[in-house]
Protein backbone atom coordinates (compact mmCIF):
# COMPACT_ATOMS: atom_id res chain seq x y z
CA UNK A 1 0.00 0.00 0.00
CA UNK A 2 1.40 3.09 -0.83
CA UNK A 3 0.29 7.02 0.43
CA UNK A 4 0.59 10.32 -1.26
CA UNK A 5 1.92 13.77 0.36
CA UNK A 6 -2.35 14.27 0.62
CA UNK A 7 -2.14 11.05 3.39
CA UNK A 8 1.06 12.64 5.59
CA UNK A 9 -0.34 14.20 8.65
CA UNK A 10 2.93 16.90 8.14
CA UNK A 11 1.53 18.26 4.49
CA UNK A 12 -2.00 19.11 5.90
CA UNK A 13 -1.30 23.18 6.20
CA UNK A 14 -3.46 23.45 9.72
CA UNK A 15 -1.62 20.78 11.57
CA UNK A 16 2.04 22.39 10.47
CA UNK A 17 0.50 25.99 11.31
CA UNK A 18 -0.82 23.89 14.82
CA UNK A 19 2.51 22.75 15.49
CA UNK A 20 4.37 26.42 14.31
CA UNK A 21 1.72 27.82 17.59
CA UNK A 22 2.81 25.15 19.76
CA UNK A 23 6.33 25.72 19.29
CA UNK A 24 6.09 29.30 19.86
CA UNK A 25 4.38 29.78 22.82
CA UNK A 26 6.83 26.65 24.53
CA UNK A 27 9.49 29.34 23.62
CA UNK A 28 7.36 32.12 25.23
CA UNK A 29 7.13 30.36 28.53
CA UNK A 30 10.59 29.13 28.61
CA UNK A 31 11.82 32.43 28.14
CA UNK A 32 9.11 33.78 30.51
CA UNK A 33 10.33 30.93 32.94
CA UNK A 34 14.05 32.24 32.54
CA UNK A 35 13.63 35.48 32.81
CA UNK A 36 11.35 34.92 36.49
CA UNK A 37 14.18 32.84 37.25
CA UNK A 38 16.49 35.49 36.72
CA UNK A 39 14.47 37.80 38.79
CA UNK A 40 14.14 35.73 41.53
CA UNK A 41 18.06 35.65 41.93
CA UNK A 42 19.14 38.96 41.36
CA UNK A 43 16.42 39.48 44.32
CA UNK A 44 18.43 36.86 46.98
CA UNK A 45 21.78 38.25 45.67
CA UNK A 46 20.21 41.99 46.92
CA UNK A 47 19.09 41.09 49.82
CA UNK A 48 21.96 38.52 50.47
CA UNK A 49 24.40 42.35 49.86
CA UNK A 50 22.06 44.36 51.80
CA UNK A 51 21.08 42.46 54.93
CA UNK A 52 20.20 45.97 56.95
CA UNK A 53 17.95 48.20 55.64
CA UNK A 54 16.19 51.17 56.55
CA UNK A 55 12.55 50.55 55.82
CA UNK A 56 10.22 52.86 54.02
CA UNK A 57 6.18 52.92 54.54
CA UNK A 58 4.43 55.46 52.29
CA UNK A 59 0.91 56.86 53.74
CA UNK A 60 -0.72 58.57 50.92
CA UNK A 61 -4.33 59.27 50.25
CA UNK A 62 -7.56 58.56 52.47
CA UNK A 63 -6.70 56.38 55.59
CA UNK A 64 -8.94 53.48 56.00
CA UNK A 65 -8.07 50.88 58.42
CA UNK A 66 -6.01 47.96 56.24
CA UNK A 67 -5.01 44.04 57.00
CA UNK A 68 -2.50 44.34 54.59
CA UNK A 69 -1.11 47.45 56.01
CA UNK A 70 -1.12 45.82 59.63
CA UNK A 71 0.36 42.73 58.52
CA UNK A 72 3.18 44.25 56.68
CA UNK A 73 3.99 46.77 59.83
CA UNK A 74 3.87 43.84 62.08
CA UNK A 75 6.53 42.13 59.98
CA UNK A 76 8.82 44.73 59.95
CA UNK A 77 8.94 44.69 63.67
CA UNK A 78 10.33 41.34 63.39
CA UNK A 79 13.03 41.62 61.08
CA UNK A 80 16.04 41.81 62.34
CA UNK A 81 17.17 42.65 58.89
CA UNK A 82 14.92 46.09 59.27
CA UNK A 83 17.25 48.35 61.44
CA UNK A 84 14.69 51.64 61.27
CA UNK A 85 11.92 52.55 59.77
CA UNK A 86 10.92 56.14 57.53
CA UNK A 87 7.17 56.70 57.66
CA UNK A 88 6.59 59.19 54.75
CA UNK A 89 3.11 60.62 55.06
CA UNK A 90 1.11 62.52 52.36
CA UNK A 91 -2.30 62.31 53.79
CA UNK A 92 -5.64 64.35 54.32
CA UNK A 93 -6.51 61.87 56.87
CA UNK A 94 -9.95 59.46 56.66
CA UNK A 95 -11.51 57.51 59.05
CA UNK A 96 -10.89 57.67 62.63
CA UNK A 97 -11.01 53.96 62.91
CA UNK A 98 -7.86 53.47 60.30
CA UNK A 99 -5.85 56.72 62.13
CA UNK A 100 -6.43 54.59 65.47
CA UNK A 101 -5.01 51.60 63.70
CA UNK A 102 -2.51 53.42 62.71
CA UNK A 103 -1.22 54.99 65.10
CA UNK A 104 -1.79 51.49 67.38
CA UNK A 105 0.75 49.62 64.59
CA UNK A 106 3.10 52.52 64.81
CA UNK A 107 3.35 52.36 68.61
CA UNK A 108 3.71 49.04 69.00
CA UNK A 109 6.93 49.20 65.95
CA UNK A 110 8.11 52.08 67.79
CA UNK A 111 8.99 49.95 71.06
CA UNK A 112 11.00 47.55 68.95
CA UNK A 113 13.08 49.78 66.32
CA UNK A 114 13.51 53.46 65.70
CA UNK A 115 10.14 55.20 63.58
CA UNK A 116 10.45 58.66 62.14
CA UNK A 117 7.71 60.45 60.30
CA UNK A 118 8.27 62.75 57.47
CA UNK A 119 5.35 64.55 56.27
CA UNK A 120 5.49 66.06 52.49
CA UNK A 121 2.64 67.93 51.34
CA UNK A 122 -0.34 67.15 53.84
CA UNK A 123 -0.53 65.31 56.94
CA UNK A 124 -3.26 66.37 58.83
CA UNK A 125 -6.30 64.41 61.19
CA UNK A 126 -6.10 61.14 60.93
CA UNK A 127 -2.44 61.16 59.16
CA UNK A 128 -1.19 63.16 62.26
CA UNK A 129 -2.75 60.89 64.26
CA UNK A 130 -0.42 58.11 62.73
CA UNK A 131 2.80 61.01 62.64
CA UNK A 132 2.36 61.43 66.41
CA UNK A 133 3.17 57.40 67.26
CA UNK A 134 6.35 57.89 65.24
CA UNK A 135 9.63 58.89 67.32
CA UNK A 136 10.00 62.28 65.73
CA UNK A 137 8.38 64.00 63.25
CA UNK A 138 9.73 65.97 60.50
CA UNK A 139 7.95 68.33 57.81
CA UNK A 140 9.10 71.22 55.40
CA UNK A 141 8.15 74.38 56.34
CA UNK A 142 5.37 74.76 53.78
CA UNK A 143 4.23 71.51 54.60
CA UNK A 144 0.59 71.25 55.89
CA UNK A 145 0.11 69.79 59.54
CA UNK A 146 -2.32 69.31 62.21
CA UNK A 147 -6.38 69.19 61.36
CA UNK A 148 -6.86 67.76 65.19
CA UNK A 149 -10.11 66.98 65.61
CA UNK A 150 -13.23 64.60 64.49
CA UNK A 151 -16.27 65.03 62.73
CA UNK A 152 -19.60 62.72 61.51
CA UNK A 153 -21.28 64.49 59.06
CA UNK A 154 -25.07 64.51 57.60
CA UNK A 155 -26.85 65.67 54.71
CA UNK A 156 -30.63 66.77 55.05
CA UNK A 157 -32.16 65.79 51.77
CA UNK A 158 -35.37 66.48 52.96
CA UNK A 159 -36.35 69.42 51.33
CA UNK A 160 -35.32 67.76 47.52
CA UNK A 161 -37.06 64.50 48.34
CA UNK A 162 -40.25 66.59 49.23
CA UNK A 163 -40.36 68.34 45.80
CA UNK A 164 -39.70 65.08 44.17
CA UNK A 165 -42.52 63.54 45.82
CA UNK A 166 -40.68 60.95 47.71
CA UNK A 167 -41.80 60.28 51.53
CA UNK A 168 -39.20 57.72 53.69
CA UNK A 169 -40.99 55.75 56.43
CA UNK A 170 -39.41 53.35 58.75
CA UNK A 171 -40.20 51.16 61.32
CA UNK A 172 -36.93 50.96 64.15
CA UNK A 173 -36.79 49.24 67.44
CA UNK A 174 -35.62 52.35 69.40
CA UNK A 175 -35.30 56.27 68.95
CA UNK A 176 -32.03 56.47 67.72
CA UNK A 177 -32.17 53.29 65.09
CA UNK A 178 -30.65 54.34 61.41
CA UNK A 179 -30.57 57.75 62.64
CA UNK A 180 -30.06 60.75 61.55
CA UNK A 181 -32.73 60.08 58.17
CA UNK A 182 -31.44 61.35 55.38
CA UNK A 183 -35.25 63.38 55.26
CA UNK A 184 -34.46 65.10 58.49
CA UNK A 185 -32.09 68.17 59.58
CA UNK A 186 -29.80 66.99 62.73
CA UNK A 187 -31.61 67.81 66.19
CA UNK A 188 -32.94 66.83 69.24
CA UNK A 189 -31.80 63.74 70.64
CA UNK A 190 -29.96 62.71 67.56
CA UNK A 191 -27.62 65.52 67.08
CA UNK A 192 -27.02 64.64 71.11
CA UNK A 193 -25.96 61.03 70.64
CA UNK A 194 -23.65 61.95 67.84
CA UNK A 195 -22.19 64.82 69.32
CA UNK A 196 -21.41 62.71 72.55
CA UNK A 197 -19.81 60.08 70.09
CA UNK A 198 -17.60 63.24 68.37
CA UNK A 199 -16.69 64.64 72.39
CA UNK A 200 -15.28 61.11 73.32
CA UNK A 201 -13.44 60.42 70.11
CA UNK A 202 -11.82 63.94 70.28
CA UNK A 203 -10.85 63.75 73.79
CA UNK A 204 -9.14 60.43 72.83
CA UNK A 205 -7.33 62.18 69.94
CA UNK A 206 -6.36 65.96 72.02
CA UNK A 207 -4.98 62.94 75.07
CA UNK A 208 -2.76 61.12 72.33
CA UNK A 209 -1.79 64.15 71.05
CA UNK A 210 -1.22 65.77 74.53
CA UNK A 211 0.97 62.48 75.87
CA UNK A 212 3.08 62.10 72.60
CA UNK A 213 3.96 65.83 71.85
CA UNK A 214 5.00 66.57 75.46
CA UNK A 215 1.87 69.20 75.93
CA UNK A 216 -0.37 70.21 78.68
CA UNK A 217 -4.21 69.27 77.71
CA UNK A 218 -4.91 72.80 77.61
CA UNK A 219 -2.54 73.67 75.19
CA UNK A 220 -3.24 70.86 72.93
CA UNK A 221 -7.05 71.91 73.43
CA UNK A 222 -6.01 75.59 71.87
CA UNK A 223 -4.31 73.99 68.74
CA UNK A 224 -7.19 70.94 68.68
CA UNK A 225 -10.13 73.58 66.84
CA UNK A 226 -9.16 71.94 63.41
CA UNK A 227 -7.20 74.42 62.24
CA UNK A 228 -4.42 73.68 59.81
CA UNK A 229 -0.65 75.13 59.74
CA UNK A 230 2.41 75.27 58.05
CA UNK A 231 5.52 73.10 59.17
CA UNK A 232 7.16 76.08 60.53
CA UNK A 233 4.12 76.99 62.72
CA UNK A 234 3.55 73.33 63.54
CA UNK A 235 7.32 73.63 65.13
CA UNK A 236 6.59 76.92 66.94
CA UNK A 237 3.57 75.27 68.58
CA UNK A 238 5.40 72.00 69.13
CA UNK A 239 3.37 69.23 66.64
CA UNK A 240 6.37 68.89 64.64
CA UNK A 241 10.11 68.21 65.94
CA UNK A 242 12.29 69.60 63.18
CA UNK A 243 12.06 71.27 59.63
CA UNK A 244 13.03 68.49 56.66
CA UNK A 245 12.68 65.92 54.47
CA UNK A 246 13.96 62.30 54.42
CA UNK A 247 17.62 63.20 54.35
CA UNK A 248 17.54 65.16 57.46
CA UNK A 249 15.03 62.27 58.90
CA UNK A 250 18.08 59.48 57.95
CA UNK A 251 20.62 61.81 59.56
CA UNK A 252 18.41 61.64 62.96
CA UNK A 253 18.04 58.08 62.75
CA UNK A 254 22.32 57.71 62.38
CA UNK A 255 22.07 59.34 65.89
CA UNK A 256 19.85 56.60 67.26
CA UNK A 257 22.51 53.82 66.78
CA UNK A 258 21.35 53.28 63.28
CA UNK A 259 24.33 52.36 60.76
CA UNK A 260 25.25 54.88 58.47
CA UNK A 261 24.62 54.35 54.54
CA UNK A 262 21.96 52.19 55.13
CA UNK A 263 19.77 51.43 51.24
CA UNK A 264 15.93 53.22 52.02
CA UNK A 265 13.90 50.00 50.38
CA UNK A 266 10.19 50.95 50.11
CA UNK A 267 8.22 48.06 51.37
CA UNK A 268 4.69 49.26 51.26
CA UNK A 269 2.25 50.02 49.45
CA UNK A 270 3.96 46.53 47.23
CA UNK A 271 5.89 47.25 44.35
CA UNK A 272 2.96 47.43 41.50
CA UNK A 273 3.78 46.46 37.49
CA UNK A 274 3.20 48.61 34.66
CA UNK A 275 0.11 47.02 33.68
CA UNK A 276 -1.42 47.76 37.86
CA UNK A 277 -0.04 51.01 37.57
CA UNK A 278 -1.78 52.06 34.15
CA UNK A 279 -5.58 50.66 35.74
CA UNK A 280 -4.74 52.49 39.05
CA UNK A 281 -4.23 55.78 37.25
CA UNK A 282 -7.05 55.42 34.95
CA UNK A 283 -9.41 54.82 37.43
CA UNK A 284 -7.86 57.77 39.21
CA UNK A 285 -8.34 59.85 36.32
CA UNK A 286 -12.07 58.83 36.20
CA UNK A 287 -12.46 59.79 40.06
CA UNK A 288 -11.25 63.27 39.55
CA UNK A 289 -13.40 63.56 36.94
CA UNK A 290 -16.36 62.55 39.04
CA UNK A 291 -14.99 64.93 41.64
CA UNK A 292 -14.31 61.82 44.07
CA UNK A 293 -10.31 62.16 43.49
CA UNK A 294 -9.90 62.26 47.60
CA UNK A 295 -12.01 59.30 48.33
CA UNK A 296 -10.65 55.72 48.92
CA UNK A 297 -9.32 53.77 45.75
CA UNK A 298 -11.50 50.95 46.34
CA UNK A 299 -14.41 53.77 45.88
CA UNK A 300 -16.12 53.27 48.93
CA UNK A 301 -17.45 56.43 50.52
CA UNK A 302 -16.11 57.66 53.92
CA UNK A 303 -19.11 56.72 56.24
CA UNK A 304 -19.37 57.20 59.75
CA UNK A 305 -16.86 58.96 62.26
CA UNK A 306 -13.68 60.72 60.14
CA UNK A 307 -10.59 62.95 61.18
CA UNK A 308 -10.27 64.13 58.06
CA UNK A 309 -9.27 67.71 56.45
CA UNK A 310 -9.89 69.26 53.02
CA UNK A 311 -9.48 72.56 51.24
CA UNK A 312 -12.57 74.09 49.71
Amino acid sequence: MSFSSQDNPDNVPVARALRRSLSRWRLIAFVALAVALLAFSARLVSEFKTPNYIALVKINGVITTSPERMAVLEDLAKNDRVKAVLVRINSPGGTTAGGEELYEALSKLRAQKPVVAVISELGASAAYMAAIATDRIFARRLSLVGSIGVLIQHIDAGGLLKTIGIDLQKVASGPLKAEPEINKPLTGQVRVSFQALVDDSFNWFVDIVAKRRGLTRPKTLALADGRIMNGRMALSAGLIDQIGGDAEAIKWLETQKVAPDLPLLGVYPPAQGDWTRFLRLLGQDARNMLGLGLLPANGSMLDGLVSFWQSG
